[in-house]
């Protein structure tokens, strides 16, 4: 084969290699466990009951095992899947945040009580003053968000510029990097409002007309059409080991930034480090992504208690 003959990368990066017969591993694995099945059923029972019972009898057990080993069910191996849809029906239902569970009932009590709620964990434990999530043992983790550009209506040798440098930057990565795109509800409330409060002071009845007539076309936008906007966030995480991890953690993660805002910056591209606000803000989204944006005066920290009719 010689260095100039054009390889073929798959799409799926992640997808496991192929071993034997266009199989990987695990489904190799599968078919020869049904297989050893048959076999000692076979040995076992095979002299002892006539044949055409045994096939009746191996047959589901043979359709199981290929099921398992070849079948998909949403992209997801149907061993997997089984076995997590096993997890789920095991694992409780009822989760709290309060590491103090109700107690037992007395033994007297005959009557059937549901399963007692369990502690829920999450996996980060709290935001900083300078907004790291504090993920516990695993670290630390920094949000920045990136800014966009429309590759389409670049030319071919500036969308070959663009992929080397993003290539580039992904060459320097030393650690778990996550390049998150979600899509935010935007909320005209306040634009609408502070066209109506400026229209009064405007210096010409004609400017007033044209942002009432604006005004009134966000709200008819907003009413008909659920407005999104799209956000581009990259995750940086960094392991916090030993007693002075957190700094060094720390320091890690904005250094990386830096680098990641240095290259990605020759792409045109703006990386900004979100702040204790904006993180915070971003975790309650995400725990409840249709619900309105929470304005910041009603988010609660992370160490304070919260009360009835204060902040939520």
């Amino acid at each position: 084969m010689s260095w100039s003959e054009a390889i073929r990368i798959p799409a799926d990066v992640e997808q496991a290699d192929k071993i034997a017969w266009g199989l990987t591993a695990r489904q190799v694995l599968i078919l020869i466990t049904a297989g050893a099945i048959l076999y000692l059923g076979y040995v076992t029972f095979g002299v002892r009951i006539p044949l055409v019972v045994f096939a009746a009898l191996a047959l589901p057990v043979a359709v199981l095992g290929f099921l398992l080993a070849i079948g998909t069910h949403d992209g997801i191996s149907l061993d997997r899947y089984l076995l997590a849809a096993l997890r789920h029906q095991r694992s409780p239902k009822h989760l709290t945040t309060i590491p103090q569970t109700a107690p037992d009932p007395p033994r007297w009590i005959s009557a059937r009580t549901p399963r007692p709620p369990t502690l829920l964990r999450l996996p980060a434990r709290g935001v900083s003053d300078d907004g790291l999530i504090d993920l516990g043992p695993d670290g630390i983790a920094a949000i920045a968000q990136v800014s966009t550009l429309n590759f389409a209506l670049r030319t071919p040798d500036e969308q070959d510029a663009l992929v080397a440098t993003f290539a580039r930057w992904l060459n320097s990565l030393s650690g778990p990097v996550q390049i998150l795109v979600r899509a935010e509800r935007i909320d005209l409330t306040q634009t609408i409002t502070t066209l109506h409060d400026t229209a009064q002071q405007l210096p010409h009845p004609a400017l007033t007309s044209a942002a009432h007539e604006h005004a009134a076309f966000l709200t008819d936008l907003a009413t008909r059409h659920e407005l999104l906007h799209r956000q581009v966030l990259l995750v940086i995480r960094e392991l916090a080991p030993g007693t002075n991890g957190k700094a060094s953690a720390a320091a890690r993660a904005y250094r990386r930034l830096d680098e990641a805002a240095r290259l990605l910056g020759a792409c045109g591209l703006t990386v900004r480090l979100l702040d204790t606000t904006a993180v915070t803000a971003l975790l309650n989204s995400c725990f409840d992504p249709t619900a309105p944006p929470l304005p910041p005066n009603e988010l609660a920290n992370h160490d304070e208690v919260v009360t009835w009719g204060g902040r939520r």
